[in-house]
C-alpha cells in the first residue's frame, strides 16, 4: 500500500515515515512540508533516517493525495481544509491525528467523511484507545457520586491546551455519565472559583521538560478514589499505530472511523 505523509519532516512525519518503510505490506509514496522549509526537496528516505528512495518532499497535497492510497495528517489545523479537499478530490482515504481543532473543523472533517474514509482521532497509542473504553465504562457504573478529574502533561513545547487526549477521554466520560462534555467542563481553576459544581468534569493541563504524554482519569467518591492513567514513553507509539490504521483503512467505505474500529472494539 502506498501511504504518504503530510507534514513529513517534523518529528512525527520522520518517525510515520520511518514506521511506514519498517510495516509489512507498506510502501512510501510521498511526503509534504512547507515551501519555506528547509527540508522543502529533500529526499524522503533521508528524512526518514534511511537511504534515499528518489522521492523528494514536495509542498502540494494535491500531488501527495494523487500519488498515495492513504495519506496520514499529523500537522496543525491550519493545514486541514486543504487537505480534506486534497482527500476528498483525489478520493483517498485520510488518517487524520492533527489535534486542537475546532468544532467546526470537525464538523468540516465529519462532512468530508461522507464522502471518503477518515480515521480521526486524539491519539492513535493502542493502549490510550482501550483506556478510553475503560473510562466510559467507569463513568456509567460509578454514576454521579464520583467526582471526575482529568490530569495530563506534555512537554513544554505543546501549544494547546488540555490535550486532545484528555479532550477525548473527557468526551468518554461525558458518554458514560449521559450527559454534555461543553456543558460540564471545568478547566484552568484559578483563585475563588468557588465550590466544585455538581456533575463537572475537571481538567488539568500540566507543561514542562520533554514528557512525551501522560493522563490520568481520577474517579473520587467520598470514601475512595480509583485512578485510570496512561504514560507513553517514545512517540513512536502515535506512529506505529496511525500506520496500523492506515493499513486497516484501505478499502473501506466513506465514513467516520476511529482507533477503536481499528482495534476491534468498536460499540463495546
Amino acid at each position: 500500500m502506498r501511504i504518504g505523509v503530510a507534514g513529513c519532516a517534523g518529528r512525527m512525519g520522520r518517525l510515520l515515515l520511518d514506521e511506514i518503510a519498517r510495516a509489512e505490506g507498506a510502501g512510501l509514496s510521498g511526503g509534504t512540508v512547507r515551501r519555506q522549509s528547509s527540508h522543502y526537496g529533500d529526499d524522503i528516505g533521508r528524512l526518514a533516517g534511511r537511504e534515499p528512495v528518489g522521492q523528494p518532499a514536495t509542498d502540494s497535497a494535491a500531488t501527495l493525495f494523487g500519488h498515495s492510497d492513504v495519506v496520514i495528517d499529523f500537522t496543525h489545523p491550519d493545514a486541514l481544509a486543504a487537505h480534506l479537499e486534497a482527500a476528498t478530490v483525489a478520493g483517498k482515504p485520510l488518517v487524520l491525528g492533527t489535534s486542537g481543532l475546532s468544532a467546526a473543523q470537525e464538523k468540516a472533517v465529519a462532512d468530508a467523511a461522507s464522502r471518503i474514509p477518515i480515521i480521526y482521532a486524539a491519539n492513535f497509542a493502542p493502549a490510550v484507545n482501550v483506556m478510553l473504553g475503560l473510562v466510559r465504562q467507569a463513568a456509567a457504573a460509578l454514576g454521579p457520586d464520583y467526582d471526575i478529574e482529568i490530569v495530563e502533561m506534555h512537554h513544554r513545547q505543546k501549544i494547546d491546551a488540555p490535550s486532545g487526549t484528555a479532550i477525548a477521554l473527557g468526551r468518554a466520560a461525558a458518554e458514560g455519565r449521559g450527559i454534555d462534555l461543553e456543558a460540564n467542563m471545568e478547566s484552568g481553576r484559578h483563585g475563588h472559583a468557588g465550590r466544585r459544581k455538581d456533575g463537572a468534569i475537571g481538567f488539568a493541563a500540566l507543561r514542562g521538560g520533554q514528557v512525551v504524554g501522560e493522563h490520568e482519569v481520577i474517579f473520587a467518591g467520598a470514601v475512595e478514589h480509583i485512578t485510570i492513567g496512561h504514560r507513553s514513553f517514545e512517540r513512536r507509539i502515535y506512529a506505529q499505530g496511525a500506520v496500523r490504521a492506515a493499513l486497516w483503512v484501505a478499502g473501506r467505505k466513506p465514513g467516520l472511523y476511529g482507533m477503536l474500529d481499528v482495534l476491534g472494539m468498536a460499540g463495546r
